[in-house]
């Protein structure tokens, strides 16, 4: 897929640019506790100064409602990136005018103002037609970062030109959330891993008990659909549940027990079993390339991260080229400490997902639009 790059962006010696990164670092009590994504914009932010450029970028934070809200205040992450990226100044959060997530285009006008060029270098945000994605490249020179186009070359590899076989590997809690991925894929993709809250889904339709596990009803009858054709679906066949009991509190009491895949009335799914971890490391490793999107399990309950433990492993011993797909997979990796051992990961959830399922987002179309694309 062809995007403008920095390159393409002609004499840049004196010239102010604006660049859209993704500084939605998780905070606590005011304090930045991770700040991969400040670091992550380093390369696009270096090189653009390199080149003689005044640099200003602009990020959302948080959820604020389109109002300022001092929680959410851009303070923390303008303190770093002072740190890392001197000369560098930062925006406040873009998110508190409403006209951010509603593609206002006085707010555009207003964000765009004094500037000559634009690097949208957030991959993480491209998946949104907000005003900050989608509205400069209408007006600007335009080009993606380089954190944006490693995301598009990896991703878009993934549809085009992976290794053999081919292993997706899904997670997460709903089906209907990962069903155009799925269907998009299955002409890409060797076969598919499930496993999370997604597969009890996939158990229903073969019939088995589920218990108090989390499912959804409207979608069995399409589970039913893909398991009788020929994609090639790998389900658990056993199981970690709990009856009563707390998630997250294992003072609360609560029985805990391996499980094969029909549970009775009262216990539910929480993580993939050992043997189906074992099944699933098999196939993993087995692989040209992987792509893992979403745990196995509650992993961030000490009591079910086996499962995703396990699979997390394997991705970094794999042989093959391994992608995971930001969001709770790549906490996962993180926490298991295993983040550098993975080929790529994509600094985008959603966005990632949308990706592979579309073959496009809104912010590669604004910029593939822009003034110096045509």
């Amino acid at each position: 897929m062809s995007i403008p790059q920095l390159e393409d962006l002609g004499d840049l010696d004196g010239k102010s640019v604006l660049v859209r990164a993704d500084f939605n670092v998780p905070l606590s009590k005011g304090e930045i506790t991770d700040d991969l994504r400040i670091r992550a914009a380093l390369p696009t932010l270096d090189w653009l100064q390199k080149q003689g450029a005044k640099v200003t970028a602009c990020s959302h934070l948080g959820r604020p409602k389109g109002t300022p809200d001092p929680q959410y205040a851009m303070d923390p992450v303008r303190a770093r990136l002072a740190e890392v990226a001197p000369g560098v100044d930062l925006l406040e959060n873009l998110r508190f005018d409403g006209g951010e997530t509603g593609n206002d285009p006085a707010f555009v006008a207003k964000l765009i103002e004094g500037h000559d060029a634009y690097v949208n270098d957030a991959f993480g945000a491209s998946h949104r037609a907000h005003a900050s994605i989608v509205g400069p490249p209408q007006h600007l020179r335009s080009a993606a970062g380089r954190l944006l186009a490693k995301e598009v070359e990896v991703l878009g590899g993934l549809r085009s030109s992976p290794r053999r076989p081919f292993v997706a590997i899904l997670g997460g809690s709903k089906v209907s959330d990962k069903l155009g991925v799925i269907e998009s894929m299955r002409s890409v993709v060797d076969s598919f891993i499930i496993g999370g809250g997604m597969c009890f889904t996939f158990l229903a339709a073969q019939g088995n008990q589920i218990g108090d596990s989390l499912f959804e009803e409207d979608m069995v009858e399409v589970c039913k659909e893909l398991l009788a054709s020929d994609t090639v679906i790998h389900l658990p066949y056993d199981l970690t549940a709990m009856k009563g009991g707390k998630l997250m509190d294992p003072s609360a009491g609560g029985e805990v027990r391996q499980a094969g895949t029909s549970l009775p009335e009262g216990w539910m799914g929480l993580d993939i079993g050992p043997g189906s971890a074992a099944l699933f490391t098999d196939v993993i490793l087995d692989a040209g390339t992987v792509l893992w999107n979403g745990p196995m399990g509650v992993f961030e309950d000490p009591r079910f991260e086996a499962g995703t433990r396990t699979v997390a492993h394997a991705v970094a011993d794999a042989r093959g080229f391994t992608v995971v797909g930001g969001g709770d997979s790549a906490a996962a990796v993180k926490q298991f400490g295993l983040d550098s051992d993975v080929d790529h990961v994509s600094t985008g959830g959603g966005a990632s997902l949308e990706l592979l399922e579309k073959g496009d987002l809104p912010g590669l179309e604004a910029l593939r639009a822009a003034p110096n694309a045509a």
